[in-house]
């Protein structure tokens, strides 16, 4: 009895073993420095989670070519005043070729020479609840590969002139960009939130939307276009002539041009507008009404909403000023007033019926009782 008791133990010790074993491989590696963090990366399996304890400086660039997630838990990674050079691969995180898989998780990326995480020939990036922001060339940089974006804000990127997340293939890369939009994008400046490369390498490249993402990039006529929830154009970017885009959603941009500025819808092809659908794209000054549509800048021809949107629209917008009737205010609270105090009606000539038979009731009792004593 004793040695089949012990036999059972030694087998739930066993079998204990083998869920803890894998669990400890896959445990999360710690790190709080450049060092540890280098270190890291460069020796743990594929699949492994690497987790900071800190904020980090980093000098150079980290490559990565393993699946790996780098776990930010809330923290800054933060390029070095003395990181300068520009030449060769001088980006913060880069995965590449088919083997790198990096996803960048609660972390901020901050201040580098070239770009702040980029997938180069093949490889993935995913961008789940990632800042990035002071970076000289660009913020996200799909070099030939997949980057999905989950949630990132994009702060202020490039030298000039912004530059979010841009779209290439460098000439030593085999394979094609690919820009995956499965959640939400948001941006400090609209300006290249999203932009097309125009080095010459670039000949095709793929963009897909998946059915729950907040904000998508469509394509419309030779621009690919980035909106928000409510299909309101964010941003606009050309498509080099030499470069086939692949876009799993197609639209036409109206403009709707108000006095000094101008809001931008996409809207599908063929579809129809209404003016109620408009004015709910567009921002209207207190004491300010719509008084119509107009295909003209001087307001002459009404825009026809019974027409169909074939091709990209512009839209001018007329606005009047309401006039306030304070006469009609002032009539309005003396009827009010006069129909509160009633000087005839029913309710009078009743008053009247009901004083008139106690009057004479009184009256008739009073004249019986006089009779009686006599």
């Amino acid at each position: 009895m004793k040695n089949t008791i012990k036999i059972i133990v030694f087998f739930m010790i066993l079998l204990g073993s083998l869920f803890i074993i894998p669990n400890l491989s896959n445990a999360a590696t710690q790190v709080n420095d450049e060092t540890s963090l280098n270190e890291a990366v460069n020796t743990a399996d594929s699949g492994s989670t690497i987790t900071l304890q800190n904020d980090i400086t980093v000098t150079k660039p980290i490559v990565i070519q393993k699946e790996l997630t780098i776990d930010g838990n809330g923290h800054n990674v933060v390029g070095d005043n003395s990181w300068t050079s520009t030449s060769g691969n001088q980006t913060m995180f880069t995965a590449q070729f088919a083997e790198g898989k990096l996803t960048l998780k609660d972390i901020n990326l901050k201040n580098g020479p070239k770009y702040g995480v980029q997938s180069y020939d093949g490889a993935t990036v995913i961008l789940d609840n990632v800042s990035i922001s002071g970076f000289k060339y660009g913020g996200v940089l799909a070099n030939g590969g997949k980057v999905e974006v989950r949630n990132l804000h994009l702060g202020y990127n490039g030298t000039g002139s912004n530059n979010g997340i841009e779209i290439d293939k460098g000439a030593s890369a085999t394979n094609n960009p690919t820009l995956v939009m499965n959640g939400v994008l948001t941006t400090d400046t609209n300006e290249n939130a999203i932009r097309v490369a125009e080095n010459g390498h670039l000949t095709d490249f793929t963009i897909t939307n998946t059915s729950n993402t907040t904000n998508k990039v469509v394509l419309s006529g030779d621009k690919v276009v980035l909106t928000d929830k409510d299909n309101n154009v964010i941003a606009e970017s050309n498509i080099p002539d030499k470069a086939t885009p692949n876009v799993d959603i197609q639209k036409l941009v109206v403009s709707l041009v108000v006095n000094d500025k101008t809001y931008k819808i996409a809207v599908d092809s063929g579809s129809t507008l209404t003016e109620d659908m408009l004015k709910s794209h567009i921002d209207v000054s207190s004491g300010y009404t719509v008084e119509g549509f107009y295909t003209d800048a001087d307001f002459t021809t009404k825009f026809d909403f019974n027409n169909t949107i074939t091709k990209d629209t512009t839209i001018f917008v007329k606005l009047s000023e309401v006039q306030e009737n304070t006469n009609n205010t002032t009539n309005t609270v003396e009827k009010v007033e006069k129909d509160n105090t009633p000087k005839t009606g029913i309710e009078s000539y009743l008053g009247i019926a009901v004083l008139t038979v106690l009057f004479s009731t009184t009256t008739i009792v009073l004249m019986k009782n006089k009779n009686k004593k006599g």
